[in-house]
Formats: C-alpha cells, structure tokens, sequence
C-alpha cells in the first residue's frame, strides 16, 4: 500500500524512534518526529499530520496527557492516534483508549503488527480526509442557498411584491434576488388559448 499521508512518531528513546521512521518510510509515508511530548505537540500543531505514533511515557507531556490536549482541541479532532507503550495489562488499554487514542500497540515494536496498524490507521484518515471534502462542499452549497422565508405582501391585482424598502417589484425580480431560482417565460395553454380568442375578435 502506498501512501502520501504524514505520520508523527514521538518517542523519547532514539532506538524506537528510528525502527519506527524507517519502517513508515519503507511504506511510503512522510514522517516527522518528535523526542518529547512538547515537541510532539508543536509538531501536530505545524506539520498537521494525519496520524500520530505517541510513546506512553515522554518527557514534559506523556502520551496519554497528549492524546486528552488533541481530543480537547476541535482542530486536531481527525488526527488518528496510535499509543505506543511497554505497558500491556487490559487496564492499561482501556486507560489509553479512554483518553483519546484510536489503537494501542506494545513495546517492543512487531514490525508486521505496525504495518497493519498504520495500514488501517491509513484508511481511517483518508477517509476522514474524503468526508470533511465532502462536507465543505455541501457547506459552500447551502451557503449559497437564499431561502424566502416569512410572510410576502403580494398585490392581488398586478402580483407585485413588496419589498422590505416598500417599493412594489415585479415577482420574477424579487424571488431571483432572494432565491437561486431563474426565470424563462412562455405561455400556457390557458393564456395561449384566451389570446388566441382576443386576436380573432
């Protein structure tokens, strides 16, 4: 699988952070990389990355206490967040989880489990990435959406609307200011017959 998606590994010990970078890269994600919880911080803050590797336990701010700070913050809410840790008991998963983090994976690092975890994290952004698309398209839409709402002073004779500066508009220029709808005009069978009746008196 190839990717393009930026990875943020943020871990303390050299070793690990290197195996990590090397691996991501091997499968063709852009990595950046951090050795403590602040410098993890400022890079999700700059270089924006669509998943994030955090070590547990780092210097200035730990893993758990940096995936509470991206789940508090609604401009990181689609960041994939993968906890990265020695510790394996059952508590410590769901401590981990509960905190914000999207998967879970043990020290030391299993190459071919990574791989997986990276892989589904992978799919998850891209399809977060596809929807947030999505919906700004569907937000820009209804923005150009102008409803008529309320009650319309109509004339019952001349059919002309009044407007908010009480002047009296034709009804095809007030509904195309205050709509996206567009008129074409024709005539309809009742009217064509009534005009023809008109011409031949």
């Amino acid at each position: 699988m190839t990717s393009s998606l930026s990875v943020l590994i943020a871990d303390d010990d050299p070793t690990t952070r290197a195996i990590v970078s090397a691996a991501l890269k091997t499968w063709h994600f852009e990595v950046v990389s951090a050795d403590d919880g602040d410098a993890a911080w400022h890079q999700i803050e700059t270089a924006r990355p669509a998943m994030a590797i955090l070590d547990w336990m780092m210097p200035k701010i730990d893993g758990v206490d940096l995936c509470r700070r991206v789940r508090a913050d609604p401009t990181h809410e689609g960041l994939y967040i993968i906890l990265l840790t020695a510790r394996d008991s059952h508590a410590d998963m769901v401590s981990g989880l509960d905190a914000g983090a999207n998967d879970y994976l043990t020290k030391p690092v299993d190459r071919e489990e990574l791989r997986a975890r990276v892989h589904v994290g992978a799919r998850v952004a891209a399809l977060q990435e596809h929807l947030s698309g999505r919906v700004a398209e569907l937000q820009e839409a209804l923005s150009q959406v102008r409803q008529l709402e309320g009650l319309i002073s109509i004339c019952s004779y001349c059919k002309r609307i009044r407007t908010e500066e009480d002047n009296w508009d034709q009804m095809e220029q007030y509904i195309s200011e205050h709509s996206q709808a567009q008129f074409s005009h024709g005539i309809c069978p009742p009217c064509l017959e009534k005009a023809k009746l008109d011409f031949e008196r």
